[in-house]
């Protein structure tokens, strides 16, 4: 007799049965409430109704097809092959099968790099509006992480070749980038950190020669990712230039000459990094490389960093879309799992975490699709509203990127010690986790920009604060006392920003100052979307949570005070919809 036929049958509280189940299946759009509401409120009404569909796509797609393909790139990361059988130095990158699959998806499916230079992406007769674009974003990277930083890369080079090129380098480089044909467009880069010049980028070492009309390009790359891309903005010093930032010039950097041979630089190596394995980074060895000016030779700095702002707010908006992973697969988890008699979400200490996990999920989600809408109205021309997104952007990548470390790290922890283990998601999104705070500046690096440039020299927050309190004072079904509250701390955060900004002895205090204006705003944002129809209401109860955990002093010894919470946290995660009217008694 077969040995197996000896076993009983698992019952449903046997073995793997006892296991909670992760996000994978789920159509990300679908459950996720926030995004649902809050788009028809950032998005034209006609916009929204013609790209639902859309998000629900790729909500499913993230869900399903997707994350199993990310899950399999992760697993078989990119591969460096320096030369080919004749010993020439024709390097190239071997990808897997499935990162390829995504490019298909991200490239050719929904064009992430056109959608919001061009019509024609998804069937719109006009390009799309920038807060659908990062809320397809925010869907693609609950399932992949590492491919955004190609798309983004192609999508700011974009702009950049678009606003600063000459005619002719536009000629040549844009149709091949716009391209909807994965087989033949271009993908863009950015080769910025060498060894001497990370965020001290006036150290780059980089040099631009002018040989025979051209000009060559002699230096060392240190952390390029998507290392082969087809074009690469990066910065170099032309011979004779200034020393520092002044002297540094802006080149487009192809990857094959205009006759097909390969532009003589070579990817030394790539990178064995913690996270993002499915995309390439390495080094690169330029050795006379044929590079095109991009812009005024005089403003290189000036212009990339249009770039880089681009690309931190996109950061944002990764992070944000990361944390939403992190939340999915907590609340599968802590609805899924017993333990002790009970599902785990019954317990008031799981609720608790909970809380931590979902708070900053909602607060960037708000900041984002708010910061996006500011982008969009700054294209039509409104002054407010460009000096609203240069604070903005700053502040969601400073804090968004922070709060996304402790938050893949809290949703690890609901799941237990398979967390811990490469087969399931959370592995991968610790390990993720942590670029955020690094690629396009550390955290310091923001908050300096935050305070010294955005508050001190161009005094941003103005227009940020202006803009808040008419959105405070628009929220008139949300009582008054609260409303005053959230009125006194914003003008607080915003005191104390300029008081640090004012003076170089508190700089010191940059990342506070920072910290605060990000959970003030946030707070504020929550309210007046919760006042709006359409929304729920539950977005007040997370902008009071805002209130007394991030913006109000705390001592540790006193006896708490969560009765509130523990009846905010049941409405908050109840699977149903929140009226204002229950929650009133919870916002005194």
């Amino acid at each position: 007799m077969d040995a197996l036929s000896n076993r009983r049958p698992l019952s449903r509280d046997q073995g793997p049965d006892h296991l909670a189940p992760d996000g994978a299946g789920s159509n990300f759009y679908a459950i996720d409430r926030g995004l649902r509401q809050l788009l028809p409120l950032y998005l034209a009404e006609q916009d929204f109704r013609r790209l639902e569909p859309h998000f629900d796509r790729l909500g499913e797609l993230a869900g399903g097809r997707l994350d199993g393909l990310a899950r399999i790139a992760d697993q078989h990361p990119p591969v460096l092959h320096p030369r080919d059988r004749y010993g020439r130095d024709e390097d190239w990158i071997d990808y897997h099968s499935s990162y390829r699959e995504m490019e298909n998806i991200a490239f050719g499916e929904f064009q992430f790099h056109a959608m919001t230079h061009r019509s024609g992406v998804l069937g719109m007769d006009r390009p799309l509006p920038v807060v659908a674009k990062y809320a397809l974003q925010y869907l693609f990277v609950q399932a992949e992480f590492g491919l955004m930083c190609p798309i983004s890369a192609t999508d700011t080079s974009i702009h950049l070749i678009r606003k600063f090129g000459d005619k002719a380098l536009q000629d040549y480089l844009l149709p091949k980038m716009l391209a909807g044909d994965v087989a033949t467009m271009w993908k863009g880069t950015q080769f910025m950190t060498e060894r001497a010049g990370g965020s001290d980028v006036g150290a780059i070492e980089t040099i631009a020669r002018f040989e025979d009309g051209e000009w060559r390009l002699y230096g060392d790359k240190w952390f390029c990712s998507h290392a082969d891309g087809d074009v690469a903005l990066m910065l170099a010093r032309p011979e004779g230039a200034a020393d520092g930032t002044k002297g540094l010039a802006l080149f487009a950097l192809p990857r094959r000459l205009k006759d097909g041979r390969r532009n003589t630089y070579r990817i030394v190596r790539l990178k064995d990094k913690l996270g993002t394995r499915s995309m390439a980074s390495g080094e690169i060895l330029l050795d006379g490389a044929v590079a095109y000016l991009v812009g005024d030779i005089h403003a290189g700095l000036k212009q990339m960093m249009e770039q880089v702002n681009l690309s931190r707010l996109s950061h944002g908006v990764r992070a944000a879309a990361m944390m939403r992973r992190c939340l999915n697969e907590a609340m599968a988890c802590a609805r899924g799992r017993k333990a002790f008699g009970h599902t785990i979400i019954d317990y008031p200490l799981l609720r608790r975490q909970l809380l931590k996990i979902a708070l900053p999920v909602e607060q960037a989600l708000s900041v984002f699709l708010f910061a996006a809408s500011a982008m969009d109205r700054a294209n039509a021309g409104e002054k407010d509203a460009a000096d609203i997104l240069r604070i903005l952007t700053a502040l969601l990548k400073f804090r968004a990127c922070r709060d996304n470390i402790p938050v893949a790290t809290a949703a690890m922890e609901v799941r237990g010690g398979n967390g811990y283990i490469e087969e399931w998601v959370n592995a991968r999104l610790v390990r993720d986790a942590h670029i955020g705070v690094l690629w396009e500046g550390t955290s310091n690096i923001n908050a300096l920009d935050i305070v010294t440039r955005a508050i001190g020299k161009s005094g941003t927050h103005r227009a940020l604060g202006a803009a808040l309190l008419r959105l405070l004072d628009e929220a008139e079904t949300i009582p008054a006392s609260f409303r005053d509250r959230l009125r006194e701390k914003l003008k607080r955060a915003l005191d104390f920003a300029g008081r640090v900004a004012a003076s170089s002895a508190l700089e010191a205090e940059a990342r506070t100052a920072a910290s605060s204006l990000y959970h003030a705003t946030s707070a504020v944002l929550m309210c007046w979307e919760a006042s709006r129809g359409g929304v729920d209401a539950r977005r007040a109860l997370l902008a009071r949570l805002v209130l007394e955990h991030r913006l109000s002093a705390h001592d540790p010894l006193a006896p708490p005070e969560h009765g509130w919470e523990d009846e905010a946290a049941g409405l908050i995660f109840a699977d149903r919809t929140i009226v204002l009217k229950e929650i009133v008694g919870l916002l005194s």
